[in-house]
């Protein structure tokens, strides 16, 4: 069964965007570049929740013509031949062929996509999905990469009324001198 992997950028107060919605923080040096690559590379397909997904469906297929940042050359081809899921109780259909799901059964349309076979789903930022595939059992790996940098206020990695639940450390790393990676799994029982 393909996992759902949570990858995150926070804050070392535990934010993922600053208190105006600002996420101009994260520094994607070389290291952390190449992990981010890696990891995208190899994942089945990607999967957002509305708010990022209106992001990143705006940015990425046009990143070249924007951008000279090698990290986000490299990842622009990625992201577009990679398939896409939206986590989202309002949108009834996405551009990118990306599949919508979110609608009467977020559980049992998570846990078929779980079930089909592929490379796992990379839930990529955001609060609101990531903290409903929680509070389901849904999500496998929690991937937090925590940035040297306090913003005193924002939106949560994990907003309030979250259940209380163990994590395993599986490992963890430095990236740049900077930035450090933690990756736990769902504690068994």
């Amino acid at each position: 069964m393909r996992k759902v992997i949570y990858w995150v950028h926070q804050s070392l107060d535990g934010f993922i965007e600053g208190p105006n919605g600002e996420f101009d923080w994260p520094s994607m040096g070389p290291e952390l570049s190449a992990y981010s690559l890696e990891l995208t590379d190899r994942v089945g397909a990607f999967a957002y929740g509305r708010k990022v997904w209106e992001m990143m469906s705006w940015y990425w297929p046009r990143a070249e013509s924007m951008s000279t940042d090698p990290h986000d050359l490299a990842f622009a081809p990625i992201w577009r031949r990679t398939p896409k899921v939206v986590v989202s109780r309002t949108l009834t259909g996405a551009e990118w062929d990306a599949q919508v799901v979110g609608g009467d059964d977020l559980a049992k349309e998570m846990t078929a996509l779980k079930e089909q076979p592929g490379g796992d789903l990379l839930l990529t930022g955001g609060a609101g999905a990531a903290a409903a595939l929680t509070a389901l059992g849904l999500i496998d790996e929690y991937q937090v990469i925590v940035h040297p940098v306090v913003l005193g206020g924002g939106r949560p990695v994990f907003p309030g009324g979250a259940e209380r639940f163990d994590l395993r450390l599986a490992g963890s790393c430095v990236f740049d001198g900077r930035s450090v990676l933690l990756r736990y799994e769902r504690a068994a029982g």
